[in-house]
C-alpha cells in the first residue's frame, strides 16, 4: 500500500501531528501530546515475525484485535514495541495483497487508532482540538 495515503488519512484527523522518531528512524503520528500510530522498517535481523517488515503501528480494540489476528495472521502482529494486547503492527506489504487486510480496512484501523486517543485525552484537551481545527 501507498505509504502516503495512509499518511494523509492520519493527519486528517483533527490536532494530527507527526515527527520522525531519529534514534528509532520511525514516523510517529501523535495527538495532544499521545501516540497514536507510528510507520517504519523493522531491522532484518530482528525476531520473527517481525524482522524486514514495513509495518504500521495502530492502537485497536481488544475485540477487534483477536477479530484481525485470526483473520490476517500473516498480516496483523501484536503491537511491535508495544501492548499487544491493545496494539497491533499491521505489515503494509500485506494490505491490499491476495488474503491480506484491504486498503479500506487498513485505513479504517487508523481511524480506529485516532478515536481511541483521543477519547482518552482530557476534555479539556480535547475541546482545545477540536477548537483550533
Amino acid at each position: 500500500m501507498d505509504v502516503s495515503l495512509i499518511e494523509k488519512r492520519l493527519l486528517s484527523h483533527p490536532g494530527a501531528t507527526k515527527a520522525l522518531h531519529e534514534s528509532w528512524g520511525w514516523m510517529v503520528y501523535w495527538v495532544g501530546g499521545k501516540q497514536f500510530a507510528c510507520e517504519f522498517v523493522v531491522a532484518p535481523d530482528a525476531k520473527p515475525p517481525y524482522a524486514g517488515r514495513h509495518l504500521l503501528s495502530l492502537k485497536c480494540d481488544t475485540d477487534r484485535i483477536r477479530e484481525l489476528r485470526a483473520e490476517f495472521p500473516d498480516a496483523v502482529l501484536p503491537g511491535y514495541y508495544s501492548d499487544g494486547r491493545t496494539w497491533i503492527s499491521v505489515d503494509l506489504g500485506c494490505i491490499g495483497a491476495p488474503g491480506g487486510p484491504s486498503e479500506e480496512l487498513a485505513l479504517d484501523l487508523c481511524d480506529m487508532s485516532y478515536r481511541l486517543v483521543f477519547s482518552k485525552l482530557t476534555k479539556r484537551m480535547q475541546r482545545e482540538i477540536a477548537e483550533t481545527s
